[in-house]
């Protein structure tokens, strides 16, 4: 008796052992086949190169800013766009992806925190998935292609600040912020958003990032122009503006042209899926935008400034994407032609405005990601138009008949990220210039971070003279000290103004 039960529960334990083995087998067998489904590898191969296009992005970063501020901080400005992004992936990677797409509160993720892991989709139809990235579970893509398209986001938003704080920030001290911003403030906010948070229960919709990666890159800049202050001889003891010019428009031009195309990669693949009418229709709703803003900021340009000022040119396309960012997906392509007026206009006009009120801006920065970033956030509530959309969204906006009921779920968002990313990075900035130090001493400033900060020249050939031209213009000294400051006589040691 006792050996046949014995041989009944080793059958039975068998039996047990082969199904356990069998619906493993099968869960793997149709992972394996999600995965080669060719909807699914199209999807993939589309997210692929869509964050190959916003990573190519950087180019564009590095080529604007640098060729908006002068020769003797090329090399110091290129060395912070190419870090950038080696720091980004490395805090996004750690923990930035678990805070942002993580399962946990309302506020922030608290599952799959460092390193993500998990399983790549639902293994079967219909099943509910299981991972801690419920947020993200939408796109049947792999998880590590949801991972990768992410990050050239928050790279993007890190190297936002760069511009903004160029020309007198200390460069490891520029490092530990763009970790601090990728590892613990974008991804806070981002969560909020696009992570399921409060915000997104609240009915706040950013398709692709106005908020979510610009105007958060905007407000950690403005906290750091804060804390850093204006660069020597930007302004004079009298108030007055000295305008201080980039060296190099070419390298701008082709940086703008660089970041035109990365946009194709930037709104369109954010569906993170090969949906021939939505891609078709943000691709040309982004391209209209930009253009109506290029050319709505020349008309501005030559009405306040009597010229057609190419950089202002530059920064109204570079506005009119940042614009179209949240609504893309939307709006109609009427509609993407008036936000693209709009954010043209409003892009000049804000330049001129930080100049005013000493904040100083070396490329535009503030007002192409910040001040854009939340006009695109709020052209949400005013422009969506379901009947326009290919994609499901937001209610209609307050010019199609959906009242402020959406406006007001925007302008709520765009509050709360800019209080809680203006208000930390304050913080961030303040602790990193009691630990590191914030800005480079004057003398350095005045010979230029690349030879005081890396030891190099972008131009080593050229003999440039005119190292205090620049800063001296109708009499302002340093910080608009005297008119003539001590190091104003002394022989060029720098490669140019």
């Amino acid at each position: 008796m006792h050996r046949e039960c014995f041989g009944r529960t080793n059958r039975a334990g068998a039996g047990v052992a082969l199904a356990m083995l069998w619906v493993a087998s099968s869960a793997a067998a149709e992972e394996a086949n999600l995965l080669t489904d060719p909807k699914v590898m199209m999807d993939t191969m589309w997210t692929l190169v869509a964050a190959m296009l916003v990573f190519f992005m950087n180019l564009g970063f590095a080529l604007v800013e640098s060729g908006l501020c002068r020769a003797k901080n090329a090399v110091n400005i290129l060395a912070k766009n190419f870090i950038v992004f080696g720091v980004s992936s490395l805090a996004f990677l750690a923990v930035g992806w678990g805070l942002m797409f993580g399962n946990g509160t309302a506020f922030f993720g608290t599952e799959g925190l460092f390193f993500l892991s998990g399983p790549d989709n639902s293994p079967a139809t219909g099943e509910a998935y299981q991972g801690a990235y419920q947020a993200i579970s939408w796109a049947t893509v792999p998880l590590l292609a949801k991972f990768f398209f992410q990050l050239v986001f928050a790279g993007t938003a890190a190297t936002i600040v760069s511009g903004a704080v160029a020309e007198r920030i200390k460069f490891l001290s520029f490092v530990a912020f763009s970790f601090v911003m990728v590892a613990l403030l974008y991804p806070v906010t981002g969560h909020w958003i696009w992570g399921g948070g409060w915000l997104a229960n609240y009915g706040m919709w950013d398709f692709a990032g106005s908020t979510v990666v610009h105007s958060v890159g905007g407000w950690a800049a403005l906290a750091g122009v804060l804390l850093l202050g204006p660069r020597l001889g930007k302004y004079g003891r009298d108030g007055r503006v000295h305008p201080i010019p980039g060296h190099n428009m070419t390298s701008a031009t082709i940086g703008v042209f660089v970041l035109w195309l990365g946009w194709f990669g930037f709104n369109p693949g954010s569906t993170m899926a090969l949906d021939p009418k939505a891609i078709s229709h943000i691709a040309v709703t982004t391209n209209t935008a930009a253009a109506a803003a290029s050319m709505s900021a020349l008309v501005t340009a030559i009405v306040l400034l009597g010229k057609p000022d190419l950089s202002m040119i530059l920064n109204g396309c570079l506005a009119g994407l940042v614009a179209i960012t949240a609504p893309c997906a939307w709006v109609s392509v009427g509609s993407s032609l008036i936000i693209g007026v709009i954010a043209g206009i409003l892009v000049v006009v804000s330049v001129l405005a930080f100049d005013r009120w000493g904040i100083d801006d070396p490329v535009g920065a503030l007002s192409v990601h910040l001040v854009c970033g939340v006009f695109g956030t709020l052209a949400v509530g005013l422009f969506a138009d379901a009947s326009a959309a290919p994609v499901t969204g937001p209610a209609n906006g307050l010019f199609y008949g959906g009242g402020f009921s959406q406006l007001s779920a925007q302008f709520v968002g765009v509050i709360a990220v800019g209080a809680y990313t203006l208000g930390v990075s304050l913080a961030a900035w303040a602790v990193i210039r009691a630990v590191m130090g914030l800005r480079v001493p004057d003398y350095e400033e005045i010979e230029g971070l690349d030879l005081a900060e890396h030891g190099i020249s972008a131009y080593p050939d050229f003999q440039l003279t005119n190292v205090g031209a620049g800063l001296l213009t109708g009499g302002g000294g340093p910080r608009g000290g005297s008119a003539q400051p001590a190091w104003a006589a002394k022989p060029a040691t720098a490669q140019g103004t």
